[in-house]
């Protein structure tokens, strides 16, 4: 199976390498630092789940080297959608699927508005891993999942192909007919990893034990929750428990992707997360306080760090 891999970073390299590991026949698009190093000593995968060498490693800046894949893993940042879906025109077949992995609710459609509906399929990732260094993905957690599922529910025969080479790879993957909720229930997540992270830059084991700051992580999805159903979403009536739980259980170290890239002065994806819940919060009339709170004191750090 043919792979391309549109943004190597945590997300991307973690499961490229992954993929390419069990067999797949995986191309990474990268640039800079990052790709030099993947070209000359392959992608390395360091951290809990243990270490991994892809070398040599098929790397590349420019898609339209690569030709027509099965699959197209899209993980570029979020304010990179459509520029970047641009580039990947020349990777679309009859049969690609294009899978957004990104954070956030609106990359499916996104992508729908460049590529075409039957190009795009639905998907959502977990998993926390970054770019330790030029080449070197670090993870922390041994959790590694993937959710994919065409966006009208149908049945997927390229999916089916595309689960078979993931549970070769070892790690978690499911072929669903219901992926807005998937997304949704992860976005829940997400919103209250990254603003709880974020704006107070600690770990989420500095955190959860604290009751006032746990009460702002469960408020945040609770906020979430509500803008996803009166969006119609269908979500599990005690999501907000489980994921609550779940965070309980994450590793004492582990930091949303924003919070380290606010640590950084990297531009951030605040619109697209605590931004998203605010604005349809107010198309929906559903009120997002917390919300609210977490996108007006992270707006100054939007776009990198205030010269």
């Amino acid at each position: 199976m043919r792979i391309a891999v549109i943004g190597a970073g945590g997300v991307g390299g973690g499961f490229g390498a992954a993929l390419a590991q069990a067999g797949g026949d995986v191309t990474f698009v990268a640039r800079g630092a990052h790709l030099a190093a993947m070209r000359a000593e392959g992608l390395r995968v360091e951290g809990d789940r243990g270490n991994t060498l892809i070398k040599p490693c098929q790397a590349t800046d420019d898609p339209a080297s690569i030709g027509p894949v099965d699959i197209v893993l899209f993980c570029v940042k979020l304010w990179d959608v459509e520029r970047a879906a641009e580039t990947i025109r020349s990777l679309i077949g009859s049969e690609t699927a294009v899978i957004p992995l990104q954070n956030g609710v609106d990359a499916p459609e996104r992508l729908v508005g460049v590529l075409g509906a039957g190009a795009v399929m639905g998907g959502t990732v977990g998993i926390s891993a970054t770019i330790g260094a030029p080449g070197l993905i670090r993870q922390v957690g041994s959790f590694m999942t993937m959710t994919f599922g065409e966006l009208d529910g149908r049945p997927s025969p390229r999916g089916e192909r595309f689960l078979a080479l993931c549970h070769k790879a070892s790690f978690q993957a499911t072929l669903t007919d219901t992926i807005e909720t998937a997304i949704w229930t992860k976005f829940i997540l997400l919103t209250a990893m990254s603003g709880g992270t974020a704006i107070t830059r600690l770990p989420i084991g500095r955190l959860r034990d604290d009751p006032d700051v746990f009460a702002m992580f469960e408020g945040i999805m609770r906020e979430t929750e509500a803008v996803g159903r009166a969006k119609g979403v269908a979500l599990p009536a005690d999501v907000v428990d489980r994921l609550l739980n779940a965070v309980r259980g994450n590793p004492p170290h582990m930091m949303a992707s924003m919070a380290h890239d606010l640590v950084r002065g990297n531009r951030l994806e605040l619109p697209w997360l605590a931004g998203k819940v605010v604005a349809l919060g107010k198309a929906l009339g559903v009120p997002t306080p917390v919300n609210a709170t977490i996108f007006a004191a992270l707006k100054p750090y939007a776009n990198g760090a205030p010269g």
